[in-house]
């Protein structure tokens, strides 16, 4: 009989960039259902295949190892979002793989399991990720974050793929509004920080031409986001706020690969 698992990824970060001018690269995920990893297991006794996610067997069975697991059988891995998007598979594929092979320790070992790969990892394999501030080249917590208010995302994918690199800290000095986010209440507020910070990476990392902070604009939208290294671009709105043509306009614009799905706990 064939297991399924899957892990949820993030579309992208709230925030991202570095706390102080030589401080780490620390983020606010921003978790999406739509996004991640399926994994399909079909147990033997003997031997593991593996495909899919673009992971090779030798590193999947080094990390299998390395958390103390065992697998066996033939596992496919597949990404909802391909990989380089921003949608944290890299992350998610590792985590598929722990579980699978029995992982039972808290998310903090899980998350150095996976730097060990990664060198930078995303808070995937915690339960709130996007309610605290994470060092990602790090894997460790920095500081709780608060829950955001209730809310709807629709974006897409614009421009090319583009892998993390763990050595580039190449990232704007967030920490003023790392300290805003922590004293947010309001989703009007949490929304805007959400594009600043999106605004200061697209200004220092590129790529020209961006539309969606006049997306968001034109449409009505409480901020922006993106995946600060990746593709993903989204508008942030209240609740059953989102236009009726906004998918539309994100593909008229150049977005592709619409998704549409409800974030925040409040």
């Amino acid at each position: 009989m064939t297991a399924r698992l899957r892990v949820d990824g993030h579309f992208g970060e709230y925030l991202q960039g570095r706390l102080g001018p030589r401080g780490p690269v620390v983020l606010v995920t921003l978790p999406c259902p739509l996004t991640g990893v399926v994994a399909l297991h079909r147990p033997a006794r003997d031997g593991l295949r593996l495909s899919g996610a673009g992971m090779s067997l030798p590193q999947a069975r080094r990390f299998i190892a390395s958390v103390g697991g065992t697998l066996t059988g033939r596992v496919r891995l597949r990404a909802l979002v391909a990989p380089g998007m921003g949608t944290g598979v890299s992350t998610a594929r590792l985590v598929a793989l722990a579980r699978l092979a029995g992982w039972d320790g808290g998310p903090d070992a899980l998350a150095q399991a996976c730097m060990s790969v990664e060198g930078a990892t995303d808070p995937l394999m915690f339960d709130t990720p996007d309610q605290m501030l994470w060092a990602s080249r790090l894997g460790q917590r920095v500081q709780p974050m608060p829950a955001l208010p209730r809310h709807e995302v629709i974006g897409g994918i614009w421009g090319a793929p583009q892998r993390t690199n763990a050595a580039d800290v190449r990232f704007a000095d967030i920490s003023d509004l790392i300290a805003d986010w922590a004293q947010a209440e309001t989703l009007t507020r949490f929304a805007t920080l959400a594009g600043e910070s999106a605004r200061r990476n697209q200004q220092l990392r590129g790529p020209m031409g961006d539309p969606t902070e006049a997306l968001a604009r034109d449409l009505g939208a409480l901020g922006w986001v993106m995946a600060h290294t990746g593709a993903m671009r989204g508008l942030i709105f209240a609740p059953g706020q989102v236009p009726e043509h906004a998918r539309a306009a994100l593909r008229t614009a150049g977005m592709r690969s619409i998704l549409h799905f409800k974030g925040g706990a409040l």
